[in-house]
């Protein structure tokens, strides 16, 4: 059977994964994200040629946070700053002589999700991830939508609330994100400081007035965000990715104050919006999905 290496780079730690050509990963490693550019390309060849002394490898896909060019190149790389600027795909072809592609985190997301996930056997589709920020992909014609500059899919820049003193804390990246959304307003209100967003979810279960009124703000701007870009593009579904969207009540919610920003909008309330479902291939998205592009390009 046909094998390939999935690379999933992120801000603090690297995985990859030796992937077949049915999309499974027969083989897992991680290690923490190098902060120099030489070590950090050393080390991904270095794994790369040690799956080889056991597996013929047909290719190699790389998924990356960033700005990245259809051609590999890196205009941004986000939290992996070392990256900025650099032809990743020319750097790691020159260095393995094999076929490379390298494409952007949520991108490779939204493809794996196509594949073998919450997308399988639809055309026209939004994904959005909520980490951090919200990220997103944009499918049209089963192809990814890159825009102008490569920068289609950057949902978190949308403005859905108004904030006449610093207009980004209107963003959704500020208003819909699970790290500098939903958790840094509730730090704002709250002594304690927490890292972690379940336990929001887990306070407002228990009728914490404050986890409460986060939440109901953080639904309503996340849904208008969500419904902007339903209009705007007319997708078949829409896929939630990140490690919040695991959370079954966040997904209910979400939905019902959807329903409830759609019914109070005369031009909208009486169409049939697409469903938004809950990615399916959680933190294997970025291997997977970087697989089948190297894959679709031999």
């Amino acid at each position: 059977m046909t094998n390939f290496v999935g690379i999933d780079i992120g801000g603090t730690t690297i995985k990859v994964g030796l992937v077949n050509q049915e999309g499974q990963i027969v083989r897992k490693e991680a290690f923490e994200t190098p902060q120099d550019q030489t070590t950090l390309i050393a080390k991904l060849v270095q794994i790369i040629q040690d799956f080889q002394q056991t597996t013929p490898i047909a290719g190699v896909g790389v998924s990356v946070p960033g700005v990245v060019q259809a051609d590999g190149f890196l205009t941004t790389a986000g939290a992996v700053k070392c990256l900025t600027g650099v032809d990743l795909k020319g750097l790691l072809t020159e260095k393995l002589n094999l076929p490379v592609a390298v494409e952007n985190d949520a991108n490779a997301a939204a493809i794996a999700e196509q594949w073998l996930g919450a997308a399988k056997g639809v055309t026209n589709y939004l994904s959005l991830v909520l980490g951090t920020g919200v990220g997103g992909a944009l499918v049209i014609n089963n192809q990814i939508y890159r825009g102008a500059h490569a920068r289609s899919g950057e949902f978190g820049w949308m403005l859905v609330e108004d904030d006449e003193i610093d207009v980004e804390m209107g963003s959704l990246n500020f208003r819909g994100a699970t790290v500098i959304g939903l958790l840094r307003r509730y730090n704002q209100f709250s002594a304690d400081q927490l890292t972690d967003a379940r336990i929001i979810f887990e306070r407002a279960a228990q009728h914490e007035v404050l986890a409460q009124n986060v939440l109901t703000s953080y639904y309503h701007s996340l849904a208008k965000g969500i419904i902007n870009l339903m209009v705007a593009f007319d997708p078949e579904k829409v896929i939630i990715g990140g490690g919040i969207s695991a959370n079954e009540t966040f997904m209910t919610q979400l939905n019902a104050e959807i329903q409830n920003v759609q019914s109070v909008h005369n031009s909208i309330k009486d169409l049939a919006l697409p469903t938004v479902v809950a990615a399916d291939l959680k933190n294997e998205a970025g291997i997977i999905g970087a697989v089948y592009q190297v894959m679709q390009k031999r």
